[in-house]
C-alpha cells in the first residue's frame, strides 16, 4: 500500500508523531469552528445581539441532534484504527465500506427527527419569545444539511484512523473560504439574516463533504474498494455500534447537560444569551488545540492497542499532558489579559462585552482540566474502551445540571453561574476520566482480537 495518505504511529517517536498529526487537525478545526465564528460576526455586527443569540440559542440542540452521528464516526475511526495497527488490510477496507451504511442512515433520521422536533424542543428550553422564530428557522435548515456534516465528519475520521489528518484540512480550508463568500452574499446583499447564515453553512459543508469523499477515493488506496467489501459485514456493523453508540450517548448526554445550561442562560435574558453565544465561540477555539491532540491520541492508541503496543500509548499519553499544561497557561493568561478585545470582535452593545468578558476570564480558569479530558478521553475512546464513554457522559450530565441549578439560587452569582458551572463541570470529569485510565481497564479492549 502507498504511504503517501496513510501514516503508521506504531513506531517512531511518540510526542513528534503526535504533533505531526495534531497541528493538520488543528488547523482544520480552526477552519472548521470559522463555520460558527463567521456566522456569528456577520450576524452580531450586521443583523443584531438579538439575531447572534437566536444562532446561539440553537447551538447545544444542533449538537444534541448530531451527536449520534458523531458517535458512529468516532466509533468507526476507532474500528478502522485498530485493524490498520494491526495490519490487517482486508478488514479496513471491509469496515469503510459498512461505515456508510451506518454513518448514512444516521444521518438521514437525524435530519428528519431535528426538522420535526425544532420548536417544540427550542420551546422547552425557555427560548426567549422575541428570538424563538429566527432560531427556529436557522435550526431547521442547519438540521436539513446534517447528512453532510455527518458525511464528512464520517470520511474524515476514516482518513485519520488511517493516520492522514492534512486531507480533511485541504476540504475545510476551502469550504471556509466558501462560506465567507456566501454568508457575506447571503446576509449582507439579499438579507437573508440568520437563515441566511444557515444555507451557506450547509452548501459549504456539503463541499466538504464531497470533496473529501470522491478525493479519498481516487488518491487513498484503503478507498479502493471491491465488491466484496461492500457485503453487509453484521461483525463490523455491531462493532460500529457497540463503540459508536457509547460514545454516542455519551455526546448526548453531554448536549443534554448544554440544553440544561442553555435553558438557565435564556432565564437571564437576551443579554446574557448574546455574551454566553460569543464566549462559547471564544471556548470553541480554545478547545480546538485541545481536542485535536485528543483526537491524535485516539489514532495513536487506536493504532498502537491494534499492535498490541501498550507501553507505548501510555508513553504517548504521560509526555502529552505537558503539551496540555503548557498550551492551558498560554490560553489562560490570553483571556485574562485580552478579554475585553475578543468580545468587541463579535458585538457592538457595551453590556455584551462587558459581561462576556468577565466570563471568560472565570472558565480561563479551568483550561488545564479540559485539556485532561480531550487526552484521556481521546486514549479511552481508541483502546476501544466503551464504558468509559457512559462515565464521562453522566459525570458532565450531573455537573452541568446540578451546578447550574444549585449556583443560580445563589444571590451573590447570579448570571455568573453560568460560567462557573462549566469550568466546574470540566473539573469533576477530567477527574472521573483519569480514575479510569489509571484503573487500567481499557488495556484489555481490543477489538481486533474478536472473530469477524
Amino acid at each position: 500500500m502507498s504511504a503517501k495518505y496513510v501514516q503508521d504511529m506504531t513506531e517512531g517517536n511518540e510526542v513528534s508523531l503526535l504533533i505531526k498529526f495534531t497541528l493538520p487537525m488543528l488547523v482544520g478545526n480552526v477552519f472548521q469552528q470559522f463555520y460558527n465564528l463567521i456566522d456569528s460576526i456577520v450576524v452580531g455586527k450586521y443583523v443584531g445581539a438579538n439575531a447572534l443569540a437566536a444562532v446561539g440559542a440553537c447551538g447545544s440542540l444542533n449538537f444534541l441532534f448530531f451527536s449520534v452521528c458523531m458517535g458512529l464516526s468516532i466509533g468507526v475511526g476507532i474500528i478502522i484504527s485498530q485493524y490498520f495497527g494491526a495490519k490487517r488490510e482486508t478488514q479496513v477496507k471491509r469496515a469503510i465500506a459498512n461505515s456508510i451504511y451506518v454513518i448514512g442512515a444516521a444521518g438521514m433520521l437525524m435530519s428528519i427527527l431535528a426538522a420535526i422536533f425544532a420548536r417544540p424542543a427550542l420551546q422547552l428550553m425557555g427560548t426567549p419569545p422575541q428570538i424563538l422564530n429566527a432560531s427556529v428557522r436557522f435550526f431547521r435548515i442547519v438540521s436539513g444539511g446534517m447528512i453532510a456534516v455527518a458525511a464528512y465528519n464520517a470520511v474524515a475520521a476514516i482518513l485519520r484512523a488511517l493516520g492522514d489528518s492534512k486531507t480533511p484540512l485541504i476540504f475545510l480550508i476551502v469550504s471556509c473560504a466558501i462560506n465567507v463568500v456566501l454568508d457575506l452574499i447571503f446576509v449582507l446583499k439579499f438579507g437573508l439574516g440568520v437563515s441566511g447564515t444557515a444555507f451557506a453553512t450547509v452548501i459549504s459543508q456539503g463541499f466538504a463533504a464531497l470533496g473529501c469523499a470522491v478525493f479519498s477515493w481516487l488518491k487513498n488506496p484503503y478507498f479502493k474498494l471491491k465488491k466484496e467489501h461492500w457485503k453487509v459485514n453484521r461483525s463490523i456493523i455491531i462493532k460500529c455500534i457497540k463503540i459508536g453508540i457509547p460514545v454516542a450517548t455519551q455526546n448526548s448526554m453531554i448536549a443534554v447537560s448544554l440544553v440544561a445550561l442553555q435553558s438557565v442562560v435564556n432565564s437571564f435574558g437576551e443579554t446574557a444569551v448574546a455574551a454566553y453565544t460569543a464566549t462559547s465561540r471564544v471556548e470553541q477555539l480554545v478547545h480546538q488545540p485541545l481536542s485535536s491532540l485528543g483526537a491524535a491520541m485516539s489514532t495513536f492508541s487506536g493504532q498502537n492497542m491494534g499492535a498490541s503496543k501498550l507501553d507505548r500509548v501510555k508513553k504517548g499519553y504521560h509526555k502529552s499532558i505537558l503539551l496540555v499544561a503548557g498550551f492551558s497557561f498560554l490560553a489562560l493568561l490570553t483571556a485574562q489579559f485580552g478579554g475585553r478585545t475578543i468580545m468587541e470582535i463579535f458585538v457592538k452593545e457595551q453590556a455584551v462585552i462587558s459581561l462576556g468578558a468577565k466570563a471568560i476570564k472565570i472558565t480561563a480558569c479551568a483550561y488545564f482540566p479540559l485539556g485532561m479530558i480531550y487526552l484521556t478521553r481521546g486514549l479511552l475512546n481508541g483502546t476501544g474502551d466503551a464504558f468509559y464513554a457512559m462515565i464521562n457522559g453522566f459525570v458532565e450530565v450531573a455537573g452541568r445540571i446540578g451546578f447550574s441549578s444549585g449556583l443560580a439560587m445563589l444571590p451573590f452569582l447570579g448570571v455568573w453561574s453560568v460560567w462557573a458551572t462549566s469550568g466546574l463541570t470540566w473539573t469533576i470529569t477530567a477527574v472521573a476520566s483519569i480514575v479510569r485510565y489509571k484503573q487500567g481497564k481499557w488495556q484489555t479492549k481490543s477489538l481486533t482480537k474478536i472473530a469477524t
